[in-house]
């Protein structure tokens, strides 16, 4: 993705936000009371996040009145931006070690 894109989708307020909230699965609903944001803003940015692949959806859970929730988690662990030179975006994404030791526990949270 061109480094201007990705500076373009952290500029637009609350994206930053969400990708800091969403180091744990959170619903858009969850975002949206925690971070108070409006819900379809809160959609909006979900959409161009994920869009972008900083966020990825990580699962969709059965709520307690037996919905289909869609839960989402960042997908990266860091971004540097470098202006000393042509402008460069390194975007470090979650180490697949990260999101199997998230899913072990999630799995044994859930037994």
């Amino acid at each position: 993705m061109p480094p201007a894109e990705v500076l373009r989708t952290l500029g637009n307020k609350y994206s930053a936000e969400i990708l800091e909230a969403t180091d744990e699965p959170q619903s858009a609903q969850g975002l949206s009371e925690e971070l108070d944001i409006p819900i379809a803003t809160c959609y909006r940015r979900i959409d161009e996040l994920t869009e972008h692949d900083l966020l990825e959806l990580h699962d969709n859970i059965l709520s307690d009145d037996r919905r289909r929730i869609k839960v989402y988690r960042r997908n990266v662990d860091e971004i540097t931006v470098d202006f000393s030179g042509e402008l460069s975006v390194a975007v470090e994404e979650r180490s697949e070690v990260t999101n199997k030791l998230d899913e072990a526990w999630r799995t044994l949270s859930e037994s």
